[in-house]
């Protein structure tokens, strides 16, 4: 008798699987260009989601048969390339999938708990998953929802005053230039948001959690802001309101233009 997980209702529904994530990455692999790019996507996206406890890149490889893992150990840990043409289709995807007029972006921060001090962005610091201050890399996350489907457009990784004040440590990480000077989250959230609105994602509200939106976070005038999060942005075509996700009663609404 042949086992469940090799009857020909499984394989049939593996293949469908990998075929409806092959039309699915097709505008993003279009983007990569590099032909060992658009190959080795793929195999990625499908270790990741697909069956197996063990997400890193060995073990990944050896389910996915690829015998030798150097060349998807070499897409994500060595190759160089421009992940700003994907970022772009993300949010023309995003926007398909679930932007409109009653679509929210959420902004938020979360941490990663971490051991050690190599990885880049790790200190003591507010975890926000914990509840309280622990060695973590903190990220701030834009996500764009509609209904109870989200959307997730950015992830950016935040440096605290332990690294950016240290130039060797941020060379010795291989931080990008661009990258070094010491930004507060929130003034990573504006500038995010920004990228957002410039590429036309459709939402009428922001939401976020309350720390990113203390009016002392912000400097005035940074990326356009009168006050925080709510304030004028020189990005924006129209007004968009703004409001705490802790406390939906209160905000600061953005004026139009």
């Amino acid at each position: 008798m042949v086992g469940f997980l090799e009857g020909p209702t499984m394989v049939g529904r593996t293949l469908d699987w990998k075929e409806e994530l092959g039309r699915w990455l097709k505008p993003f692999l279009d983007r990569l260009g590099h032909k060992a790019r658009r190959q080795m996507c793929p195999l990625y996206v499908s270790g990741l989601i697909g069956p197996g406890d063990r997400k890193s890149i060995q073990p990944m490889a050896e389910r996915l048969a690829l015998g030798e893992y150097d060349q998807l150990h070499h897409f994500i840990a060595a190759g160089v390339w421009d992940a700003a043409p994907v970022e772009a289709e993300l949010l023309v995807q995003a926007d398909k999938l679930v932007g409109g007029s009653d679509a929210v972006l959420v902004i938020d921060d979360t941490a990663i708990p971490k051991k050690g001090a190599h990885s880049v962005g790790v200190a003591p610091q507010y975890a926000s998953a914990l509840g309280k201050t622990a060695n973590c890399q903190t990220l701030v996350s834009l996500t764009l929802v509609r209904g109870e489907v989200p959307v997730m457009l950015a992830l950016r990784l935040f440096l605290p005053e332990s690294w950016t004040s240290k130039r060797a440590r941020l060379e010795r990480a291989g931080v990008p230039t661009e990258y070094r000077t010491a930004r507060t989250k929130p003034e990573m959230a504006l500038a995010e948001i920004d990228r957002v609105i410039a590429a036309g994602v459709r939402f009428w509200l922001c939401a976020g959690g309350c720390g990113l939106w203390d009016k002392r976070a912000v400097p005035p005038g940074a990326h356009g802001s009168r006050t925080c999060l709510g304030g004028r942005y020189s990005a924006a075509p129209q007004g968009v309101p703004c409001r705490c996700a802790d406390d939906l009663a209160g905000c600061w609404a953005r004026p139009s233009p």
